[in-house]
């Protein structure tokens, strides 16, 4: 084997690994394949003979490859139109989910508070918290001290628990209560809805219409939304895991024209994201039928 390809070799075994760091930093599936595509880049133009860990050296070419992409980001996240969601990951709902990929899954409403973060914030959280990167290594990242960066990694920690919800565990679960939430909706059963509905949920939509820019909070909100809007849609609705979770495609013909995700919190649905901007969706290969 030439040293080109055991260079590639090496590469693809750590590319799982890239993506799902450049996923949790950028909140793209499509942004995230190019962070990787760069840092693929970059390695072919590295002299990496000496490099010692290579997995360690890849994951901080592409934090700092994100790190850019973010901070490049923020200027034009004042141009989206409506409330921005990050591109779902989905798979069709068999029942034979791998566990190991639900486990190293993350929701989209833990992205939906990422995304509050500042880039700096965002890069020591994910990895420090989620990849067990230590803060010296973060802190050449960053060009910052470790005791700057153990506090970005504590402050984004903080707004990251004061948000998130506590997603119940359990799969089956969680797809009972979006369920019995579908079946309220396509019976236009406002009762229903409002059982199944956490008092003080959240409805967020990515529409890519400004009407849609504000989420939707409380309930009775909800409910009168999901019937005026949703009901039909509900129709359509085909099981599938949105990023870990129980959620649904909207599928009235062969291809999706959105994805919901739901947070599960002790039996009740405490937040809705719908992503139905079509460039949200583009990245999609559900081999559907």
């Amino acid at each position: 084997m030439t040293p080109t390809e055991l260079q590639t070799d090496e590469f693809e075994r750590h590319r799982a690994h890239l993506h799902a760091v450049a996923y949790r930093m950028l909140g793209s599936a499509s942004e995230a394949e190019d962070a990787v595509q760069e840092t693929w880049l970059r390695l072919n133009r590295s002299d990496t003979e000496t490099v010692a860990n290579l997995a360690g050296w890849l994951t901080t070419v592409i934090a700092r490859v994100c790190l850019d992409m973010l901070r490049s980001r923020r200027a034009r996240r004042e141009d989206y139109v409506g409330t921005w969601l990050p591109e779902p990951i989905v798979s069709i709902d068999t029942g034979l989910e791998d566990e190991v990929v639900l486990a190293d899954s993350v929701g989209i409403a833990l992205l939906v508070v990422l995304d509050t973060l500042t880039p700096a914030e965002r890069l020591a959280f994910v990895l420090h918290d989620m990849f067990a990167v230590s803060f010296e290594e973060i802190a050449t990242i960053l060009d910052r001290s470790e005791a700057a960066v153990r506090q970005l990694a504590s402050r984004a920690r903080r707004r990251v628990q004061g948000a998130t919800p506590r997603t119940d565990p359990d799969l089956r679960e969680q797809r009972r209560v979006v369920d019995a939430f579908l079946a309220a909706a396509r019976n236009g059963d406002f009762a229903a809805l409002i059982e199944v509905l956490d008092p003080d949920v959240v409805f967020r939509a990515d529409t890519g219409q400004p009407s849609d820019r504000r989420p939707i909070e409380g309930s009775d909100n909800v409910a009168r939304r999901i019937l005026a809007r949703g009901a039909r849609l509900a129709g359509y609705a085909r099981p599938a895991i949105v990023n870990g979770n129980a959620g649904v495609v909207v599928l009235p013909g062969k291809k999706p024209i959105a994805v919901v995700a739901f947070t599960v919190e002790e039996g009740r649905i405490a937040e809705i994201d719908l992503v139905a901007n079509p460039s949200k969706l583009a990245h999609l290969d559900l081999n559907l039928a």
